[in-house]
C-alpha cells in the first residue's frame, strides 16, 4: 500500500466537514451470502429450488448461484445496521420455507457425491434462464462442477452522491470522478486482499471427499478431514475457485480505469481458446456452453473485488458501467463466518466499512503490469499459509513481514474508524478495528486458527462439526420465526417473482441464438 501519509491526512481532514460527516453517515451497504442446501447428514440436497421461495431468475432477495442446490440471499444497499436486520429477516424467512434442510455454514462444501452430480441452476424456459444455466454448465466443464459450490460472501459498498459532490468540488455529479475514485479503492483493496484472508480467511480445512488425492501442501486433521496447517483461507488459495485464465492464458483484468477494465475483459470475452474449443459447443441438442473463447461472458471473471452497478434488464455489466460508471464495488475474498448465524456478523461489517474508506483516503498509483503477478502471490502466501509467524509478503520491490504491514494497514484503519464514529455515534468502528488488532497480535484468534484448533485438538471432522454447527444455526432462526408481517411480505415477493418469470417466458420473440448473439453484440 502506498505511504504518502501527507495526501492521505489532507483527504481524512476534509471528512471533518459538517457537510462531509453528514455523507458518510448515508454510506451504504449491501451484504450477498451463499450457502449450500444440505440434508440432516450433511449431504448436497438434490431437491429443487424451494417453492416458497419463488422464482430464483427474479426474486430480488433469493436466488441461487451456481447449482441449484446453492442458495444466495442478497440484501439491498442500505445504511449499515438495517442491511444486517435485512440479512437476518431473509434467514428467519428462509429457514421458514427451508423444510427438514439446513444451510451449509462453512465456505468449503459439504460431502460431495461424484461430480457429475451436483445439480445446475434451473431457471426455466425463458432466453435469459437458459443462457443462465449454460454458462454454469460450460464453467463446470471448464473448471469441475465440484469448484462452483464453494460458497463466499460478498459485501458491496458505496458512497452517496453528496459525498462525491464535497470531495469533487462541484455542484452536479460527476460520473467520470466518481469512476476515477472507485478505481483507485479498487487498486488498494487488491493491494491488501491478503489482509481479508488472514483476518476472516475461516476455510483452512476442506471434506476428503472434496479432491481425489491428498494435496502436497495439506495434511490430514482427522479422518475423512484434510487442511493446510497454517491455512487461513484455501477457498482463497490454489484448490479454490479461481481462474487460470491468468496464469495459463495470460487474461488479466486491467484495474487503472474504467476503459481499461472494460478493454481488457472484452478482448478476454472475444478471443477463442483452444482448449475451450475442444469441449465443443454442443451435445446433440443440448448447449455445452456459450462460447468457447478465454470468458463466456464478463462475469466468469473471478477477481477479489469488482466494480459495479446497478443492471438494466440484461445488459452486460461493461455497458452499464461504460454508460452510467461505476455506482458501487463488491468485495468478494471473505470466506462465510461458520460462528455467525448470518454467515457475517455486524462487526465484520463495521470493518470492512472503514477499510474501504481508507483505500478510498490512500494514494493509489496505477498498477505496472508486474504488480498483479505480486498481488496475487502475496494473496497464496497468505491462504496456505497466513499463520505462519515469520512469513514475509512483498512490497515495494522487498519484503515485509505480514504482522508489520498489517499494524500499519490497521493504523490507518483506525483513524478512520475514529472519523465513522464522529459521523455516524457509538463506538462500534472503534471496536471493530480493536478485534481486528488482537487477531493481528495474537494469530489464535483467528477465524482460522480457532477451526484449525478445534478440529486437531478434537479430533473432529470438518464436514461433523460444521453439521453440527449448521444445525445451531438452523435452531436459533427456527425460535425467532417471521411475524405475520414479515412472512406476509416474504410471500409477496415469492408470488410476485413468479409472474416475473411467466412474463420473460411469454415475452420471448427471438430464438435462443439470436437471443445469445444480440447478447454478445451490445457495445
Amino acid at each position: 500500500m502506498p505511504t504518502d501519509r501527507a495526501l492521505f491526512a489532507r483527504r481524512l481532514a476534509g471528512l471533518e466537514r459538517p457537510a462531509a460527516q453528514a455523507a458518510l453517515r448515508d454510506l451504504r451497504i449491501g451484504v450477498e451470502r451463499e450457502a449450500l442446501r444440505v440434508d440432516d447428514l450433511g449431504g448436497l440436497s438434490t431437491h429443487p429450488h424451494p417453492a416458497a421461495f419463488g422464482a430464483a431468475l427474479t426474486h430480488p432477495y433469493v436466488t441461487t448461484d451456481y447449482s441449484e442446490a446453492m442458495l444466495e440471499l442478497i440484501t439491498p444497499p442500505d445504511e449499515r445496521v438495517r442491511a444486517y436486520a435485512f440479512l437476518d429477516d431473509l434467514h428467519r424467512c428462509v429457514y421458514a420455507g427451508l423444510g427438514p434442510e439446513l444451510l451449509w455454514c462453512g465456505s468449503m462444501p459439504c460431502v460431495m457425491a461424484a461430480n457429475p452430480e451436483v445439480p445446475l441452476a434451473r431457471y426455466g424456459r425463458s432466453n435469459l434462464g437458459r443462457m443462465k444455466t449454460v454458462y454454469r454448465r460450460g464453467l463446470g466443464h471448464r473448471y469441475g462442477r465440484a469448484m462452483q459450490v464453494i460458497a463466499g460472501l460478498h459485501v458491496n459498498c458505496s458512497l452517496p452522491p453528496a459525498f462525491w459532490r464535497q470531495e469533487a468540488g462541484t455542484a452536479a455529479d460527476d460520473a467520470a470522478h466518481v469512476s476515477a475514485r472507485y478505481f483507485d479503492l479498487l487498486r488498494n483493496l487488491l493491494r491488501c486482499s491478503w489482509l481479508t484472508a488472514y483476518l476472516f480467511g475461516a476455510s483452512p480445512a476442506i471434506c476428503r471427499s472434496f479432491v481425489e488425492h491428498l494435496p502436497a501442501n495439506l495434511e490430514m486433521f482427522a479422518p475423512g478431514t484434510y487442511g493446510g496447517p497454517e491455512a487461513t483461507s484455501l477457498r482463497m488459495g490454489d484448490i479454490g475457485y479461481r481462474n487460470r485464465q491468468e496464469a495459463e492464458l495470460g487474461v488479466q483484468a486491467d484495474y487503472n480505469g474504467l476503459d481499461e477494465y472494460i478493454g481488457s475483459l472484452a478482448r478476454a470475452t472475444r478471443t477463442p481458446c483452444p482448449a475451450y474449443r475442444e469441449i465443443g459447443l454442443r451435445e446433440g441438442d443440448r448447449r455445452l456452453q456459450l462460447n468457447a473463447n478465454l470468458l463466456q461472458i464478463e462475469n466468469e471473471y473471478y477477481s477479489t473485488v469488482r466494480p459495479k452497478c446497478v443492471p438494466r434488464g440484461n445488459e452486460k455489466p461493461s455497458r452499464g458501467l461504460r454508460e452510467r460508471g461505476v455506482e458501487y464495488v463488491e468485495l468478494r475474498a471473505l470466506d462465510v463466518d461458520p460462528w455467525e448465524p448470518c454467515g457475517i456478523g455486524s462487526v465484520e461489517l463495521d470493518f470492512l466499512a472503514a477499510l474501504v474508506l481508507y483505500c478510498l483516503l490512500e494514494d493509489s498509483p496505477p498498477f505496472a503490469p508486474d504488480d498483479y503477478p505480486v498481488l496475487d502471490r502475496n494473496l497464496q502466501r497468505v491462504a496456505h499459509h497466513g499463520r505462519a509467524p515469520d512469513l514475509v509478503l512483498q512490497r515495494g520491490g522487498g519484503e515485509t513481514p505480514l504482522q508489520t504491514w498489517a499494524a500499519e494497514l490497521l493504523d490507518g484503519v483506525g483513524r478512520v474508524c475514529v472519523l465513522l464514529d464522529r459521523a455516524c455515534g457509538g463506538d462500534s468502528f472503534r471496536a471493530a478495528c480493536r478485534a481486528q488488532r488482537a487477531k493481528v497480535e495474537d494469530v489464535r484468534r483467528t477465524p482460522s486458527a480457532r477451526l484449525t484448533a478445534r478440529l486437531v485438538a478434537q479430533g473432529e471432522g470438518y464436514v461433523e462439526w460444521t453439521l453440527a454447527q449448521s444445525r445451531r444455526h438452523r435452531d436459533y432462526f427456527r425460535q425467532r420465526r417471521p411475524n405475520a408481517a414479515l412472512a406476509a411480505r416474504f410471500a409477496r415477493w415469492a408470488e410476485r417473482s413468479r409472474a416475473e418469470q411467466a412474463a420473460l417466458e411469454r415475452g420471448d420473440a427471438q430464438s435462443f441464438d439470436d437471443y445469445l448473439a444480440a447478447y454478445e453484440a451490445q457495445a
